[in-house]
């Protein structure tokens, strides 16, 4: 029986996305065990998930470094097959590099990776030659699988689903507005204005967590549609997605609900304002829409991340996209209206 160590103690997508790595080595080996590495406050995305043995949590708030050699420990003694690092930062590059595991590997940007096994080159996509972080993280496994990834997938429990159930009762969107990146961050008279052009019948659904509630609450309460409704801080991780699975349509940002979504394989319309879906985040669903400004603008993609301002202080990239954009998925949907 085989053991293999996933590490990804980045942000909440990231370890979606990386989910794609367990359901590629559960279909090529259903007996492995298989352990994830990842930050405290993120195990709740991986609860009950089916093919993961265990969750090994790093506090990363506090004492960072002890909690982080008690884990290099733990993981020296598990003696893993494999422990696969998508990581880049010299923390869990230490970890991988003196994790005893017969396989260490990891991106060649990481600082010890001239202590890994196997190494990749971390390539960033480009408009003319596009690569998904799902193919990224595939060629950490290529030479256990192959090179054609899995879809990331969350697995919301039956109290996740039944906590949500009574919204599904009619019609209905959700819309995730907020990002932790200005730049990144479709603006909230925008997202009303869309809003205030959704059919009456259908119900919306603002979701995100605690900090996004006065975001949210701000939208709901300036627009006219009647049926406005802020979830946010009411529903965890796994139950988010679970609302997403069944809504008409998923309205979201370049951040994590996005891939929310694809992990449940939702209808989701991603909506790229600084940044671009060629970077390698976009969705993974079976239906799924990109919106973006449709003015060749030089000063965009201004960065690979989100910046907490426009550089070029006009912000056109999310201003120049229009309503019809995004009402453009909604009809193209099973909905009649």
């Amino acid at each position: 029986m085989r053991k293999f160590l996933v590490i990804q103690t980045a942000f909440i997508g990231d370890v979606v996305l990386a989910t794609a790595i367990i359901e590629k080595l559960h279909a090529q080996d259903p007996a492995a065990k298989i352990d994830f590495l990842l930050r405290r406050g993120n195990e709740g995305l991986l609860e009950g998930h089916p093919f993961i043995n265990q969750l090994l949590v790093w506090d990363k708030k506090k004492n960072k470094i002890s909690n982080l050699l008690k884990l290099t420990a733990a993981v020296r003694k598990t003696r893993y097959d494999a422990v696969i690092n998508v990581q880049r930062f010299a923390a869990t590059g230490f970890l991988t590099a003196f994790s005893k595991a017969k396989m260490k590997i990891g991106f060649t940007k990481n600082p010890f990776s001239f202590l890994f096994t196997h190494r990749v080159k971390h390539i960033i996509g480009t408009p003319e030659h596009p690569l998904h972080e799902v193919d990224r993280n595939q060629l950490l496994i290529s030479h256990l699988a192959d090179t054609t990834p899995a879809r990331p997938c969350l697995y919301p429990s039956p109290e996740a689903e039944g906590k949500v159930a009574g919204l599904k009762a009619k019609p209905y969107i959700v819309v995730a507005p907020a990002s932790v990146w200005f730049t990144k961050q479709y603006p909230a008279s925008k997202w009303i204005s869309f809003l205030d052009k959704v059919p009456h019948t259908v119900n919306v659904y603002l979701i995100g967590g605690p900090g996004d509630a006065e975001l949210s609450e701000w939208i709901r309460s300036n627009s006219i549609h009647p049926s406005v409704h802020n979830l946010c801080g009411h529903y965890n991780f796994l139950e988010s997605a679970a609302l997403q699975r069944d809504a008409l349509m998923n309205y979201v940002n370049d951040s994590a609900p996005m891939h929310f979504a694809s992990a449940v394989n939702a209808p989701v319309t991603a909506v790229y304002c600084s940044t671009l879906p060629s970077f390698g985040f976009g969705p993974l669903s079976d239906r799924k829409y990109i919106v973006q400004t449709e003015e060749a603008l030089s000063c965009r993609p201004c960065g690979l991340h989100g910046k907490k301002a426009c550089p070029a202080a006009h912000f056109h990239c999310a201003l120049k996209i229009r309503d019809e954009q995004l009402l453009a998925s909604l009809n193209a949907g099973s909905y009649e209206g």
